[in-house]
């Protein structure tokens, strides 16, 4: 949520503020801005919409012309989206950008009005420019910022430049992501590598309290206190190419068509000679044999790969296994500890909730595992053990590739706890393994059959509502399926466990509703079709997603997709997965949505 960029350097400050802007969006925004030292002082430009209304306000008004500035892209939480509460916020001599929120601005503010200043926006964040001011007396900016974070409550990353010190740029972070980047005289901040990685590779990772002063002959970086310290220069695996197009519409249909490459390479960097191994990360077998219990924490599209897991952890390592959104296990005071193993899992490795959940576990006594796409991120680093999701960047606010790497972990989780545990041995474990290995291939059958998933598509653009039911691992393939869909279509969508129906939901059920039947369970198909003939008495429309060959009575189903994967039945929500994403996109593309950037909605949720 948000996005900072800032640059020091010879290129012009505005075109890399914009470009490292446009990389951002997919956190999600409702306003964006710069502030660009000029030879007469900063220039600020900001504007509530999107870039291209930045743009045209920077063609109207002039671009800055420097080589050191700061930007942002704001996603609303005190103050409407305005222009006013857009960043960059200044009071004359400060100029900041941030991203988080201030949990004691109103003290602040009192504090800050008492002293004689006056305030322009509805913002927690234009007390921080003010702040920063009245601690700028000696006209250090070391001093001022050591000074402001003291009193500050609440997560932030800020950028921030001083109207006396045209040269420099200062940046700090509190349980908000910042990256600093190292170029060849000139450096970059962002709150993610693909704000800069067209102009360098190379990033340092800001702790929190860590502080940097970037300036045109070097970077320097200090503690809370103000004290030099050194940080370790890091190089991305990433390239340009992985945060771009190429070629096709949308960034969510290229990160669909990623996926079989993804799961593969996933999977392959988790096993040795042909079977899961986790002993690098310190996930031994005596270890998981001292689990008792384990738990999975996670928000949205994580959470629905949690469900997964649990369903195969618990089917063949006997493991019990809890599911938990982590915004309710952080506060539930939930009673976890020795014994337990806490599996956090997220995408960004910067979810607030998931990030606190993990937390509060460790401090618990349970030992704790991330599942993560970026391994440089809090979650990663604060964790006792991770693995690394290969998906890359995922730039699509709706997640796909992530999420199939996610699933494929989670197998490869269960495979080698249920043979740690002794409920399988060598033999099914590498024949799983070689199951899972050849998942890809699956994968790409469904994508090559495309044509079907955009036909059943066309089939929901003029819905009003719509439901998704199934059983077990079609359950948790209906809760992602419909979380695709509403979240990038507009059509309210819910998924149901299958059997919940009659208790109450069928009321809803009228002619020509659709329903989506994830139907790919063999050992529980016939209870599946019952409830499918109950949904088609009252007139629904049944569009059932099963295995090649499944065969229903006549009239029971209207349209049917489906699967063809030589997969246990406990695997095949990875190709069924990819047909539920092409419906959602196709979906939103027939009603005119970018699915790309959803309304109301960021990528990276790093705040409460």
């Amino acid at each position: 949520m948000c996005g900072i960029v800032g640059y020091i350097g010879q290129r012009d400050c505005t075109d890399v503020l914009m470009d490292g802007l446009e990389k951002l969006e997919y956190r999600g925004y409702d306003s964006a801005g710069i502030a660009v030292f000029e030879k007469t002082g900063i220039k600020t430009v900001k504007t509530k919409g999107k870039l291209k209304d930045m743009r045209e306000k920077l063609v109207k008004e002039g671009s800055p012309v420097g080589h050191c500035g700061i930007g942002h892209t704001r996603w609303a939480t005190h103050g409407e989206p305005s222009d006013l509460n857009s960043h960059p916020h200044s009071n004359g001599r400060v100029t900041i950008v941030h991203n988080g929120i201030i949990e004691n601005y109103i003290e602040l503010k009192e504090f800050l009005t008492e002293k004689g200043y006056t305030f322009k926006s509805q913002t927690d964040s234009e007390i921080i420019a003010c702040l920063l001011d009245y601690y700028y007396s000696e006209r250090n900016p070391l001093h001022a910022i050591t000074e402001t974070v003291k009193e500050l409550r609440g997560s932030y990353a800020l950028g921030i430049i001083f109207r006396d010190f045209p040269d420099r740029v200062y940046a700090t972070r509190k349980e908000s992501p910042l990256i600093v980047g190292i170029g060849e005289n000139e450096y970059f901040i962002g709150s993610d590598i693909p704000a800069f990685l067209r102009y360098t590779k190379k990033y340092v990772l800001l702790d929190d309290d860590d502080i940097v002063c970037m300036k045109t002959d070097g970077v320097e970086f200090y503690d809370v206190h103000g004290l030099p310290e050194k940080k370790e220069i890091s190089v991305a695996e990433w390239d340009v190419e992985q945060a771009q197009k190429c070629g096709y519409p949308h960034f969510m249909l290229k990160e669909i068509h990623e996926q079989p490459d993804i799961v593969g390479k996933t999977v392959e960097s988790c096993c040795r000679d042909g079977v899961p191994y986790f002993d690098d990360i310190g996930l031994t077998d005596d270890l998981i044999r001292g689990v008792k219990r384990v738990f999975v924490v996670a928000c949205g599209t994580a959470m629905h790969a949690g469900i997964i897991g649990r369903y195969a952890i618990e089917g063949l390592a006997r493991i019990p296994v809890t599911v938990e959104v982590a915004s309710e296990f952080r506060y539930m005071d939930p009673i976890v500890g020795d014994g337990d193993l806490v599996i956090v899992v997220s995408q960004s490795g910067e979810t607030a909730d998931t990030k606190a959940g993990m937390e509060l576990a460790k401090q618990k006594g349970a030992k704790t595992l991330a599942v993560v796409n970026v391994k440089y991120s809090a979650i990663a680093r604060q964790a006792d053990m991770y693995i690394h999701t290969l998906a890359g960047p995922e730039i699509a606010v709706a997640s796909t590739k992530a999420y199939t790497a996610q699933i494929s972990v989670m197998y490869l989780l269960a495979f080698r706890f249920a043979f740690a545990k002794g409920t399988i041995d060598e033999s099914r474990l590498r024949a799983l393994t070689a199951q899972l290995l050849g998942a890809p291939a699956a994968i790409r059958k469904v994508i090559d059959n495309k044509d079907e998933c955009q036909f059943i598509a066309s089939k929901l653009v003029n819905a009003d509502n719509l439901f998704f039911i199934g059983r077990t691992f079609d359950y948790a393939l209906s809760l992602e399926g419909s979380l695709k869909l509403k979240e990038i279509s507009y059509i309210h969508s819910e998924a149901y466990a299958a059997g919940e129906l009659k208790h109450g939901t069928i009321s809803l059920i009228e002619p020509g509703i659709p329903v989506i039947t994830v139907a790919t369970q063999a050992n529980i198909l016939a209870k599946t079709i019952s409830n499918m003939e109950e949904v088609k008495a009252r007139g629904g429309v049944i569009i059932a997603v099963c295995r090649k060959g499944t065969v229903f009575a006549e009239g029971t189903v209207d349209m049917k997709l489906e699967i063809d994967a030589d997969l246990d039945d406990m695997m095949v929500p990875l190709p069924t997965v990819c047909a539920l994403q092409l419906i959602a996109y196709y979906t939103s593309v027939l009603r005119g949505i970018d699915p790309d950037k959803p309304r109301n909605l960021a990528k990276s949720v790093t705040t409460e």
